[in-house]
């Protein structure tokens, strides 16, 4: 028999066979043959659809607003505004409440007396097909009358410019300011101060799928089901649960595959999501809205726009001993999401650098525009872009090289952990860089690059008449936010397969694999056996939320902590079948064997066993047959204490952010013609602590890159003065194809964050963060011989640059 629990020798770790291999997706096979469920695929038996009336005017008064000919249309089963909504009709919460947030203002599902952007729901129209619909919204008549507007950000803080809130301020929803150490006294005492102005332009995460919602309601049980293209089902059932009065468990919110997030699909709830939950309830009928591309451009929330003064005092010698920045932030029409933008990019300013003072100032400023939600970055690619090419600023001045300024400034292996006391990152602690190997990044990239031969092929290039030059940007990530994450685990007594619950969502990022992994290596079974089902309050029902690089960190710590109670379990019951001692045991190949011997006993066998009542009436359970003689008299064949079954759960709660870093690199050619840009090389160093699948986290950072090009040389909304937003579709919205994305040559480090037990940080986000720097960096290097000025303020384009070479030979 297998010794008393007291007396069990500590089990050493399993084999890491998955983890930190390059193991193939297992949801790919199914989304590449065109299998995927999005909302929209969902089959709803008699389904009928919604279309909204949207504001043509950016802030204006509603004078008039008839339904009637739109309600009198043939198939129209219901036109839905403010006035018979009823509890609805309410400005939606603060979702993220700060008490810098002086002026809050959030919007209501559909417009009562104002609009306030182009795109403000005003009607929702519900009618037998998605056809009908619009055309009832076309019947819709809607007076606005309009109001003044400024969409400029610097001159919406001006005295006399008009009000987006009539009650609020110079348009200034929030500000604050944070301090590390005495920056006044830094900068007294400077050898040398460097100031810049840069400014990063506004955009949007267009995801393929754009917005979705289908809901249905069963008056039988009084279940409300809802299907949303969300990153967090968890948050929107509590969120639809609290606005109709429901218990949480007659709310379900299933997301299923989701056609990209980007941090936009993560603000809850929108007009649909609640609206289609409404009309569904009152018509006793499943409703569907399925956002059209226009309507994405103009409705689902936008990040980016800031523009930051920053100061950096330094010696002589280049060291920096002093930062100031102050910043604008523009939040749009309302500031749903509180100032996490802001915040996120305030905290991040002085990147991988022992800058020891630092002062940092914003304010968020209403604008008659789009609401401003964390985008791919939140905040992290304004604030890297200000830094570094402030840090480039400052080389030029002192006369040093690029890389030397910043060696001479990053935070050494032995600082760590290395805490800026006084600037409070989003997490409500202060920032706390948990490990790094910042200065062995920076050499690898050297080494990679090969400056001198580099070097050499620019010269050459120049003697030529080319344009060549070579971009640079170190950056750090804050990443792994709590509060927490649970995950279950859970051994099927039939076939054995593991199945893995948890409270977050994937919009592509691979977690049915790195999950699976990590379930894997503990329990001895093949990766395409562990089945990960998430996205479902009716599966797991605790939880936060898919963003801000989290899930691996929080959400995978919580996974492998209830992987290695269900190891345990595995092995005390084996032990117990098998009447050997644990440590003799192995689990491989979906069963637990004896060490040097042929005797096994499969996971299913075990699984049966654990549950008294399936062990007695599963015929699956004659597998273990074989081994219950042994146990007659002496008790039951687990441990009395021991619950039925083979079903674990634990949570996660991380003591505060971990960060990871890296720093990007990259050879472009300008045109001498036509001005467009050509990357040559693209080099990244990357550290996101252990990573569980390699291939992924380069798929991660492949696409982040992806979308930095994009804001560093592509894609801008474009609003006119009047408030209305000039290029809302893919015509005019220029997004890079994949042909503008450059090849990636990526190396890695892996520094384990102690702070959790897999010693992983988040890889989502970083790909975006430095692209903008480097881009501009390069090009103004390559553009060097031209005399051109600095290059502050992105997306740059073929035009920008052209202006700027023709200015420059002016002079």
């Amino acid at each position: 028999m297998a010794r008393p629990k007291a007396e069990q020798p500590e089990q050493s770790a399993p084999p890491m066979v998955h983890t930190g291999a390059r193991v193939r997706r297992n949801e790919d096979p199914r989304l590449l043959r065109g299998r995927g469920r999005y909302v929209d695929d969902i089959p709803l038996e008699g389904c009928v659809h919604g279309a909204f009336l949207r504001s043509t005017v950016a802030r204006g008064r509603i004078v008039a607003l008839d339904t009637t000919e739109a309600e009198q249309l043939p198939g129209v089963l219901a036109v839905y505004t403010c006035e018979n909504i009823g509890g609805l009709d309410r400005e939606m919460p603060l979702l993220i409440p700060h008490p810098c947030i002086s002026h809050g203002r959030t919007q209501r599902p559909l417009a009562r007396d104002d609009v306030y952007y182009v795109g403000q729901a005003i009607a929702f129209v519900v009618a037998v097909d998605r056809y009908v619909a619009e055309d009832a919204v076309s019947r819709i008549s809607v007076d606005i009358e309009p109001l003044p507007v400024e969409v400029d950000m610097e001159r919406a803080v001006d005295d006399g410019a008009p009000l987006v809130h009539p009650d609020v301020p110079g348009n200034i929803a929030a500000a604050l300011v944070q301090n590390c150490g005495d920056a006044d006294a830094a900068f007294a005492r400077a050898e040398h101060r460097t100031k810049i102005r840069v400014q990063v332009d506004r955009s949007t995460g267009a995801p393929m799928e754009c917005l979705a919602t289908a809901a249905r309601w069963d008056p039988v049980s009084g279940e409300l089901v809802v299907w949303d293209g969300t990153q967090a089902p968890i948050g929107l059932r509590g969120a639809l649960a609290s606005l109709f009065e429901l218990d949480e468990d007659k709310v379900r919110v299933i997301a299923p595959d989701v056609g990209g997030g980007f941090g936009p699909k993560i603000h809850f709830p929108y007009a649909n999501e609640v609206l289609v939950p409404l009309a569904a309830m009152e018509l006793g009928r499943p409703v569907k809205y399925i956002e059209d591309r226009s309507e994405n451009f103009v409705h689902m929330s936008h990040e980016r726009t800031q523009i930051h003064e920053i100061e950096l005092a330094a010696t002589k010698d280049g060291e920096v001993i002093g930062l100031r920045d102050v910043f604008l932030h523009d939040t749009g029409a309302f500031i749903p999401y509180g100032i996490a933008v802001a915040q996120v990019a305030s905290t991040a300013i002085a990147g991988p650098y022992r800058i020891p003072n630092i002062e940092v100032e914003f304010r968020c400023v209403y604008t008659p525009t789009v609401p401003v939600t964390p985008y791919r970055g939140c905040g992290r690619p304004q604030a890297n872009f200000a830094l570094e090419r402030a840090m480039d600023q400052l080389a030029e001045e002192l006369g040093l090289d690029r890389f030397e300024i910043r060696r001479r400034n990053l935070i050494a292996d032995d600082e760590f952990p290395y805490k800026r006391e006084g600037l409070i990152f989003a997490d409500g602690l202060p920032v706390t860089y948990d490990s790094g190997q910042y200065g062995a990044a920076l050499a690898l990239l050297e080494e990679e690059l090969d400056l001198p031969a580099f070097r050499a092929e620019q010269e050459q290039a120049r003697a030529e008449g080319r344009w060549l030059g070579l971009g640079l940007s170190f950056y750090v990530e804050g990443t792994g936010l709590g509060p927490y994450e649970g995950g279950r685990v859970r051994i099927h007594p039939i076939t054995g397969k593991v199945y893995v619950n948890t409270g977050l969502t994937t919009q592509g990022q691979g977690h049915a694999t790195s999950m699976a992994q990590l379930v894997a290596d503990q329990l001895g079974v093949a990766v395409d056996d562990v089945i990960v089902v998430e996205g479902d309050t009716g599966v797991f029902d605790w939880g936060v939320a898919t963003f801000a690089s989290r899930a691996m960190v929080v959400s995978g710590s919580a996974i492998h902590k209830a992987a290695v109670k269900a190891r345990e379990r595995v092995l005390e019951i084996a032990a117990n079948m098998l009447e050997v001692d644990q440590a003799d045991i192995v689990l491989e190949n979906g069963a637990a064997t004896v060490r040097g011997t042929g005797t096994s006993v499969p996971l299913a066998a075990i699984a049966t066993v654990s549950n008294p009542l399936r062990y007695a009436f599963n015929d699956a359970a004659q597998i273990a047959t074989q081994f219950a003689p042994a146990n007659k008299g002496d008790g039951p064949p687990l441990p009395e204490e021991s619950r039925p079954g083979i079903q674990t759960e634990e949570y996660y709660s991380p003591p505060h952010a971990t960060w990871a870093y890296g720093v990007h690199a990259a050879i472009v050619e300008v045109d001498p013609v036509s001005y467009d840009l050509q990357v040559k090389r693209y080099v990244i160093v990357h550290d996101c602590g252990k990573m569980i699948n390699p291939m992924i986290v380069e798929g991660q950072i492949a696409g982040g890159v992806a979308s930095g090009m994009g804001g560093a040389f592509y894609e801008k909304l474009e609003y006119e003065a009047n408030g209305n937003l000039r290029n809302a579709s893919f015509m005019e919205f220029l997004m890079p194809y994949a042909t503008e994305v450059p090849h990636m040559e990526m190396h890695h480090l892996e520094t384990p964050t102690p702070l959790n037990p897999i010693g992983a940080k988040g890889a989502g986000e970083a790909g975006t963060i430095p692209v903008a720097a480097v881009i501009a960096s390069g090009i103004q290097d390559a553009l060097a011989p031209e005399g051109i000025g600095p290059l502050w303020h992105v997306p740059l384009n073929p035009s920008v640059l052209h202006d700027a070479v023709r200015e420059a030979r002016s002079r």
